[in-house]
């Protein structure tokens, strides 16, 4: 899939000025956003379930668990050949969700027990709204005969490695450590009451993540000024095709190209990133086109893996 000339600048290290007003954005070699996956509840293969991680140094967190997300992390670790030591399988021990729909929680199992197999001898850190108790419950639950096997019989995993302490959060700063502070601020994704937003401040980097939902003065306030702001968006023009039922969905759950520009005007982040896309026919270059009719500073559509 082609990409925008903006992208490949990025990529290179080069300085963007996207207007006279506009923060700079320039790669980091503290912080990095990966994205393990962009994707939605589409089975699209080239873009695997929505998971994005954010490396501070050699520490990672990883903001939602959608299928595939140990697999993607693992291409891009030392382990399998890779160079960020913070994707090794072992090291994946924080995590936080943003709302429970499926496809930001599937691939959970797999952030729980796999790194656990492959030699995590910690609990699993993990933050995120009220229902996860249960969730991880039910999970744990399901796999207790995994779990005996491994623990009990000749493999000898470690005995805290498969265990999950699970925080479910209010709006505010959520965690800290000497690396990073996040914060969670609620937002609207349709009847979806529990649903939240994140605001990453790391020692050279402000990143606040969307989530999924539609336009809201939280997500504006938290992101104004930001150095990266990572968003979900779905065509506006395609919306016109779609089932008389999407057409009253989407607009109820999600963002919009057209929105999300009016959006960015306000908070002007140093570049907006798209994530979640749902495309329904066009291109990245196009969906970034949409939203560069009405907005003028820098924003790429991310790929799976892509690294910024």
């Amino acid at each position: 899939m082609k990409k925008t000339w903006i992208i490949s600048i990025v990529l290179t290290g080069c300085l963007l000025y996207a207007h006279e007003f506009q923060k700079t954005y320039f790669p980091s070699q503290i912080t990095r956003v990966v994205f393990l996956g962009t994707g939605t509840p589409n089975p699209d293969p080239k873009h695997s379930g929505n998971s994005v991680a954010i490396i501070v140094r050699k520490t990672s967190y990883i903001i939602d668990c959608g299928p595939g997300l140990v697999r993607k992390a693992a291409s891009l670790s030392i382990r399998y050949g890779g160079s960020l030591e913070a994707l090794n399988t072992a090291n994946l021990k924080r995590a936080f969700i943003t709302h429970l729909h499926s496809d930001h929680t599937s691939g959970l199992a797999d952030l729980m027990l796999t790194p656990w197999v492959m030699g995590r001898d910690e609990p699993l850190q993990l933050y995120g709204p009220k229902g996860l108790k249960k969730m991880v419950k039910h999970l744990l639950k399901a796999y207790q005969a995994d779990k005996k096997i491994r623990l009990f019989g000749l493999e000898h995993a470690h005995p805290l490695g498969w265990k999950v302490n699970v925080k479910e959060i209010n709006e505010g700063i959520v965690y800290r450590d000497e690396q990073v502070m996040v914060e969670a601020f609620k937002v609207k994704h349709g009847n979806w009451t529990e649903a939240y937003g994140y605001k990453f401040t790391t020692p050279d980097r402000s990143i606040v993540i969307s989530g999924d939902t539609i336009p809201c003065d939280n997500l504006i306030e938290k992101s104004t000024g930001v150095d990266i702001l990572i968003h979900e968006v779905y065509s506006q023009q395609k919306l016109s095709e779609r089932d008389p039922k999407w057409k009253i969905y989407h607009p109820k759950f999600h963002t919009s190209t057209t929105e999300l520009a009016e959006i960015a005007n306000k908070v002007r982040p140093g570049i907006l990133i798209l994530y979640h896309q749902l495309y329904w026919g066009v291109s990245d270059d196009q969906l970034v086109q949409e939203i560069a009719r009405l907005y003028s500073g820098l924003v790429v559509s991310a790929q799976d893996l892509e690294i910024y």
